[in-house]
Order: structure tokens, then C-alpha cells, then sequence
């Protein structure tokens, strides 16, 4: 039986030209960052266990109905959000 031709590949090496260097404003981020990152969570999530527990005797929050949910979890994602250029 005839043997099969193995074909060899170039190893792939990446150009240099692709390969830049950046430069990235270290350093830590400041304490009221974390802070206000921190509290625009905990404020979406004191916002939605308020609406739960006390939303009948809450006039403005209980004539938002829905729209509770979305100020909330509003609230939370800008902290999410905020978590990406926390260093």
C-alpha cells in the first residue's frame, strides 16, 4: 500500500507590525469611586426591597407600579457598568 504525503505548515508567527505596545494609565482607582460604584448597587437594591415591602404605603412609588423594577435594576446596572473601569 502506497504511503500518504504528510504536508508540513508554516508555524504560524504573528507579524511585528501587529504588535504595538499601549500604554495604560495605571493605577489604582480612587476610594470615592469604589464607593459611589458601590452605592448606586446597593441603592437599586434597597430601592426594590422598599418596593416590595412598602410599596402600599409609599404614595409616589406605589403610582409607579412597574417602573419600579426599571429604576431599581437601573440603578444596579450603572454599578455594573461603572465596575469596568474599576482598577
Amino acid at each position: 500500500m502506497p504511503k500518504s504525503k504528510v504536508r508540513k505548515k508554516a508555524d504560524y508567527t504573528p507579524s511585528p507590525a501587529n504588535r504595538t505596545a499601549v500604554k495604560v494609565k495605571a493605577g489604582p482607582s480612587p476610594v470615592w469611586y469604589v464607593a459611589i460604584m458601590l452605592g448606586f448597587m446597593l441603592a437599586g437594591l434597597v430601592w426594590l426591597i422598599v418596593y416590595y415591602l412598602a410599596a402600599e404605603h409609599i404614595g409616589f412609588m406605589n403610582d409607579l407600579n412597574a417602573w419600579n423594577f426599571l429604576i431599581g435594576f437601573g440603578l444596579m446596572v450603572v454599578g455594573l457598568v461603572m465596575t469596568m473601569r474599576w482598577r
